[in-house]
């Protein structure tokens, strides 16, 4: 059809013209703008046929389509923004709405693709289906923990002899790519399938591209002739080797998790021994502490054999007071050194108990915490640590400042959801200096809790291994605690915790000594390396400035090659630790960690390294406030100088690209995207710097318990408990009851067969939503809240499993936007001196951000209309 009769179809478009200019106009868009909106809109009658059905359908759904796209306030570049929206369309959802190809060629292929993710989708119900019945022989679930050791050092070495060869083996770039290309698809189709073998798959795959990446690093990419170029390099490598050191000892950790279950207790009463339970304070205030004790006086066990101890280092006389009300054991040592380690060692000259439970004062047990753990103690003699999760109740930083809590996994569920059951495997299952019970006679045996380092919780463990002694680790919620309330005291139990273990490395080094099997070496290594990341990731954020700012050629091989060898090692790390990590730790997450502690954690762990003596301990506070949203500019200042630094890097690289010589250009392009990633990085840890409002001192537990209210005149009314703290509860009430704000209810609550009542005042009515200030409790009365609340035994086991699932590039996406969101945070809140600059940093980040494709929104479920309430 020529153009002049396209013209002619679009004459309605021309006569509406001004009434369209118009339209524009009054919803905000400057004249420009309208004009430019017009123009598009007759374009696309002209060319594109929008009176076609097909197009009619796309364009019904436009909002849905192009959600970056704002139609009433058209942009200069929206038809660039509009093709790439909708090449990615086509290609990732070639079956969303009405994006369908009319091209044969693209619709065969995209309709083969289809399929293809079609049988990737079904692959793991359809092995499944087929090998379900063999689920436990296929995962040697049936064998001992000392045979399915044997069977994994087994395809260890093997997998080891395999992968060497592929190693070492040169490769032209073509032969390199096809190599990649072949191990990339089988990777794919291994992660979808179900099982333990799998991941094993992944691993092997993984090890065989990253540490063929690290010799070709060693053999082909130092450039011997110029020293700055060496010295630049060998850092880099450095820190390459360090990464692949972790990466190694890491899957090692947790290539076969050992999930142990709870071994029921004697039927005998009379042989369970006897347990002393130490609640160690020192500066938390008593409302933190009350209701640890409260739950620990409320453990189901013989009463006559559980003994209740309060350790106040703090020697305060309120505290005295509280354990003389609640009939515990109150100890207050004359002399303070050693910490928490001392004020334990103290305690135990005055306890005869045959096994020590250990809480911190703000970790509350729940009532089922001994008859989980201590099983394991009567099967195994030699058993002299059982440890259980550190599950904390209250958001961390990362999680509060960021807006992710119980939305993404925090900071610690990697290690207590993964890596400490993974050490099981091996026997090297840490002490955690919380949430454990310790064999009284092993702890007699090396000397009580060790005191030589500030981290006395693994070094402890680490003696009894030495000893002999075994582990055991329950990968069961059976208490929880309040997390870090600020970003600065976050950084500080860090710090604490990195130089602890690096003193450890120097003192007391796993890989020498007698005692430990090869795999308890290995997985204690692991752990210490882990605090000596600083150093490497600082090294990361900064190298590719090398080149941009120096000329430095830190990988000295052709731009092609380094992407040969970098992207594959990348992509299989990513798609491995997906699958073994994703329930524990979504993708790229960990980069935003470790990066808020590198600049922080690296002269601690440097100078435990050379002098491990040296450093003082300071003690985590917990229940604090934060009374407003503010920047801590004190933290954020290094990232601030970094992403400076970065940022000067990509104005020089867009300098060289255009000014500089030909043959460079791919590598400065590679240079500048690594920096771009940097600056999402230390965007996102400007963002995790951004403390918000934490006004409540007692946190609210979201949950969903069957409760009833009473009220005055008898009545009772059933409800759903939603959410509680140690101070109020918000119910939910099954149906319309009219109650008033000020009255007072009774609250009727369960545990087991008995039932409780508290005596509460309605301070919010929502409709259904009610929420309840409890009237003051006596002891007893307090005690059975807690018991009935933060202490039942189901309270904190589907937290963890309740997470969604990771996706690798959704996760990426998160991780932009947190970025992003790090210096819109600063455009806010920087001083008016250079406010300009953050706020046409923000303005250029968005800008790019508008082309970047986005998922379409989820269309609105079709149901019935909702009825319109019309008021008299």
């Amino acid at each position: 059809m020529s153009l002049v009769a396209r013209w002619l179809l679009a004459a309605p478009v021309n006569r509406y013209a001004g009434d369209l200019y118009m339209r524009y106009r009054r919803r905000g868009a400057p004249p420009f703008s309208a004009a430019l909106g017009c123009l598009l809109l007759m374009l696309g009658w002209i060319f594109l046929r929008f009176e076609s059905e097909s197009w009619q359908a796309v364009r019904a759904q436009r909002a849905r389509l192009f959600p970056q796209i704002d139609a009433g306030r058209p942009r200069p570049l929206d038809l660039a923004r509009y093709v790439i929206q909708s090449l990615w369309l086509l290609i990732s959802h070639p079956r969303s709405g009405a994006m369908r190809p009319k091209w044969p060629y693209i619709g065969r292929l995209l309709a083969w693709r289809q399929r293809y993710l079609a049988w990737l989708n079904t692959l793991p119900q359809r092995l499944n289906a087929r090998t379900g019945h063999l689920e436990n022989e296929k995962e040697l679930g049936q064998l001992q923990v000392g045979a399915r050791q044997s069977i994994l050092w087994v395809v260890i070495i093997l997998s080891a002899m395999l992968a060497l060869l592929c190693i070492t083996q040169p490769f032209s770039p073509l032969a390199q790519f096809i190599f990649l290309i072949l191990l990339w698809a089988i990777a794919l189709v291994v992660r979808r399938m179900p099982g333990r073998f799998s991941s094993l798959m992944l691993i092997v795959l993984s090890l065989t591209v990253t540490c063929r990446y690290i010799w070709w690093r060693y053999t082909s990419t130092l450039n011997w002739n110029d020293p700055l170029s060496l010295t630049c390099g060998l850092v880099l490598l450095f820190a390459e080797t360090y990464a692949w050191a972790v990466l190694v000892m890491g899957y090692f950790q947790v290539i076969w998790p050992l999930n142990r279950q709870p071994v029921p207790m004697p039927e005998d009463m009379s042989r369970w021994p006897t347990v002393d339970i130490f609640v160690p304070t020192y500066n938390e205030e008593l409302h933190v502490v009350k209701g640890t004790i409260y739950a620990s006086l409320g453990i189901d066990w013989p009463r006559d054999k559980l003994n209740v101890w309060l350790l106040d280092d703090g020697g305060r006389e309120a505290f005295r007071q509280f354990a003389e009300e609640a009939g515990v054991n109150y100890v207050a040592r004359p002399t303070h050194e050693y910490a928490k380690a001392g004020n334990i060692n103290y305690a135990l000259r005055q306890a005869q108990g045959d096994f020590v439970a250990i809480f911190d004062c703000d970790h509350v047990p729940t009532r089922s915490f001994l008859q989980l753990t201590m099983g394991w103690f009567f099967k195994d003699k030699k058993l002299a640590l059982m440890q259980t999760p550190h599950h904390f109740f209250s958001p961390d930083p990362f999680e509060r400042n960021l807006g992710r809590f119980r939305k993404t996994p925090n900071e610690g569920t990697l290690f207590y959801g993964l890596v400490q059951d993974g050490n099981d495997m091996w026997d090297a299952a840490f002490f955690c200096g919380s949430c454990a019970v310790i064999r009284r006679t092993a702890l007699d045996d090396i000397g009580g809790i060790a005191v030589e380092t500030v981290t006395e919780d693994a070094h402890t463990s680490l003696r009894l291994h030495r000893r002999g002694y075994t582990s055991a680790y329950i990968r069961i919620p059976q208490a929880a605690g309040l997390a870090t309330e600020s970003l600065s005291a976050h950084i500080g139990q860090r710090i604490r915790w990195a130089r602890g273990m690096v003193q450890i490395f120097r003192l007391d080094n796993p890989f020498f000594g007698k005692g430990l099997k090869l795999s308890q070496r290995l997985c204690y290594a692991n752990a210490m390396f882990h605090f000596l990341s600083g150093l490497p990731r600082l090294i990361f954020l900064t190298a590719p400035l090398a080149f941009l700012l120096l000329h430095a050629y830190i990988i000295y091989a052709p731009a092609i090659m380094i992407a040969l060898f970098v992207l594959p090692h990348m992509i299989h790390a990513s798609l491995t630790n997906s699958k073994i990590q994703g329930k524990f730790r979504h993708s790229f997450w960990s980069e935003i960690y470790e990066t808020v502690l590198a600049w922080y954690i690296t002269p601690p762990t440097l100078m435990a390294l050379i002098n491990p003596h040296k450093g003082k301990f300071n003690v985590t506070a917990k229940g604090g406030l934060v009374k407003r949203e503010f920047v801590d500019w004190v933290i954020t200042r290094p990232y601030l100088w970094l992403a400076l630094a970065n940022l000067l890097g990509i104005a020089a690289g867009i300098w060289r690209f255009f000014r500089g010589p030909e043959s460079e250009m791919l590598t400065v392009v590679v240079s500048m995207i690594w920096v771009a990633y940097n600056l999402v990085i230390l965007g996102g840890a400007v963002a995790v710097s951004v403390e918000s409002k934490q006004v409540r001192r007692s946190h609210r537990v979201e949950i969903a318990m069957p409760a009833a209210v009473a009220r005055d005149d008898g009545h009772l009314f059933a409800c759903t408990v939603r959410d509680y703290s140690d101070g109020g509860v918000g119910i939910k009430l099954h149906g319309d009851v009219g109650f008033l704000i000020g009255q007072q209810v009774k609250l009727l609550l369960k545990r087991g067969p008995q039932e409780f009542s508290f005596t509460a005042k309605i301070v919010r009515v929502m409709g259904a939503e009610v929420g309840l200030q409890l009237e003051q409790m006596d002891t007893r009365q307090h005690i059975d809240f807690i018991q009935c609340t933060f202490a039942r035994a189901d309270t904190w086991a589907l937290w963890r499993d309740s997470y969604p699932e990771d996706k690798p590039l959704e996760s990426l996406l998160d991780i932009l936007k947190l970025g992003f969101s790090g210096y819109r945070h600063l455009a806010e809140f920087a001083p008016m001196s250079v406010k300009f600059i953050f706020r046409s940093l923000t303005l250029l980040i968005d800008w790019f951000v508008s082309f970047v494709p986005r998922r379409p929104q989820q269309a609105p479920a079709p149901g019935p209309t909702a009825p319109v309430v019309v008021q008299q």
